[in-house]
């Protein structure tokens, strides 16, 4: 792992920080009756986004695990922008729940346009799902990697698409990689930073294995850091992270709408309609930090993911 931090460049980091500071790029262009699936729209970015989305006329299918916010943002979106919402349930915590929902989205009969996964949590403690796994990898990662292995012939087939992971610059908290022998905590000691950390890089690695798969396909998959937006994510912990959210990481935030605009430019523009395999800070293409790059540690993990997702694929 030391050799990450030969491979760090200072002007990686002042990009990344004067990034930070940038405003999204706008994209006006229609989508009419175009598919998109969001994860977790029932709140914050993803309903953001699900209300940008469905502005410029998209049909919309969110897979979220609360049944009436679900119910209740779809009938509002059909009255406000008379557009076409359905939705899955399905609760990340749980693995057969994601296997349902990816099976459900795989056996659609029309092509899915922008695939966003938004859904996530925070957690400054570590605890595990029912299926013995440490909650933020399986809710953060792993349900993009089940969702994107069970959808990438459909979308190879289609021969167009974008799959998006709202990822974020927390990914470099991870600075040393991933601990492939050990992604649900149970020698390492776990945080939240490391946690979450972890999970976004994971997201990033598997990424570059997902690129591959698409390349020359016209399916296009990126990820892209949001920006500072206020959301309600880490509402589930103790006061103490509340109380220094609320005061440092909310004090300087924008609202919610600066990632939607990000997310609507690179799932519609044709600015971008041919770029694959790039992480943006917001709509700005960077350079990610090392861990993220390392094609060793993507195959690892893609063989690791495999046999969590219970897919069992032959090396």
């Amino acid at each position: 792992m030391n050799r990450y931090i030969k491979e760090y460049k200072w002007s990686n980091i002042f990009a990344m920080l004067r990034n930070l500071r940038s405003e999204p790029r706008i994209c006006s262009d229609n989508f009419s009756r175009r598919l998109v699936v969001i994860t977790g729209a029932t709140s914050g970015i993803g309903y953001a986004t699900a209300k940008k989305y469905a502005s410029h006329g998209a049909d919309l299918l969110l897979i979220n695990r609360n049944e009436q916010k679900t119910r209740m943002l779809c009938e509002a979106l059909k009255y406000e922008y008379s557009v076409n919402c359905s939705y899955i349930l399905a609760d990340f915590t749980r693995l057969s729940d994601i296997h349902l929902a990816a099976a459900k989205l795989s056996n659609l009969d029309r092509s899915i346009d922008v695939l966003i996964h938004n859904a996530g949590i925070y957690n400054t403690t570590r605890i595990l799902t029912a299926d013995n796994l440490e909650a933020v990898f399986q809710t953060n990662y792993l349900s993009t990697f089940i969702l994107n292995y069970y959808l990438k012939e459909k979308f190879r087939n289609q021969a167009s698409g974008r799959i998006l992971f709202v990822n974020s610059e927390a990914y470099r908290f991870a600075a040393f990689g991933l601990h492939l022998d050990d992604l649900s905590w149970n020698r390492y000691r776990y945080s939240g930073f490391k946690g979450y950390g972890s999970a976004k890089l994971a997201q990033l690695l598997s990424l570059l294995k997902f690129n591959e798969f698409f390349r020359g396909s016209g399916v296009t998959i990126n990820a892209m850091h949001p920006g500072n937006v206020k959301t309600n994510s880490g509402q589930n912990n103790g006061i103490i992270y509340r109380y220094f959210k609320k005061l440092l990481l909310d004090h300087n935030s924008q609202p919610v709408d600066f990632a939607a605009e990000a997310l609507y430019y690179l799932g519609v523009s044709t600015e971008v309609a041919m770029i694959s395999g790039k992480f943006y800070n917001q709509t700005t293409e960077e350079e990610p930090a090392p861990p993220a790059l390392d094609m060793t540690a993507a195959e690892k993990l893609w063989e690791i993911s495999l046999e969590l997702g219970g897919f069992h694929e032959k090396k």
